[in-house]
């Protein structure tokens, strides 16, 4: 599921400043930033991004010509290495950014990889990061993206991988509510799917009426637009990217 264009689009440059700071004093990739990767709290923030970010570093690689079983050694053993290092410093030549930093490493990695195989046996072939369900993405997601370059492919499957985080804490917090049943039908006018139903039609699925309905709607936009905006939060270093991440978000997914 993807988020329609004008729900995304009302976000760049719209939000009040005070929302993106307010939400950036608990960010993923700031405590890894000023830690140093060192506390523990810096240590399980990371192992968590990189768990989430796996299908970017996954897409770039395959779209480089690699077999899948190799892809899988090659994005293990980057993670290994992103999950050992201690120096971020580099960071800040990449604005700060997580999906500009990994993108960089991935290059970088890649290039000493091509000089020694044995790299991408770091770790020691364990398995430290579950990539999940990587069979059936492989067969679909490379003939849907044939004309990306794997630039661009890697940004698209991260705002996808942003909306996929969105919409799992919507289903999450409506989870055990009364309205849960509605909230996931309303779920569905979020996404850009042609056969997505009309307000009306679940105004008469509910026994509600279609203002209730638009009203309901209204309040879960505005829930959505507020976790995506931490979602993007949790990838930057300062609150000033927000807005620039928020930009990239919307161009990949017009891709």
């Amino acid at each position: 599921m993807s988020a329609a264009p004008d729900d995304v689009t009302s976000l760049s440059a719209t939000g009040p400043a005070s929302a993106g700071a307010g939400v950036f004093t608990t960010t993923h990739w700031s405590v890894v930033l000023e830690a140093q990767g060192e506390s523990p709290a810096a240590q399980e923030a990371l192992e968590n991004l990189c768990r989430t970010y796996w299908r970017p570093i996954y897409s770039f690689v395959r779209r480089q010509g690699t077999k899948p079983e190799e892809a899988k050694d090659i994005t293990q053993g980057f993670f290994a290495l992103i999950l050992e290092r201690k120096d971020f410093q580099s960071v800040r030549q990449e604005k700060g950014r997580l999906r500009s930093f990994l993108l960089a490493s991935l290059k970088h990695f890649m290039a000493n990889e091509r000089r020694d195989a044995a790299t991408i046996k770091r770790g020691g072939g364990r398995t430290l990061i579950p990539l999940h369900g990587i069979e059936s993405y492989d067969s679909g997601e490379f003939d849907r993206s044939d004309m990306l370059s794997a630039d661009l492919l890697y940004d698209r499957r991260w705002a996808f991988t942003v909306l996929d985080r969105v919409f799992a804490r919507l289903r999450e917090e409506s989870q055990g509510s009364a309205s849960a049943p509605l909230l996931e039908r309303l779920n569905t006018l979020l996404s850009d799917e042609p056969d997505r139903p009309s307000q009306a039609e679940i105004a008469r699925e509910f026994g509600m009426t279609e203002n209730a309905v638009k009203q309901a709607f209204h309040r879960l936009r505005q829930r959505y637009r507020q976790l995506l905006r931490e979602e993007v939060a949790h990838t930057v270093a300062t609150p000033a990217e927000i807005e620039d991440e928020l930009r990239a978000l919307i161009a990949a997914l017009r891709s």
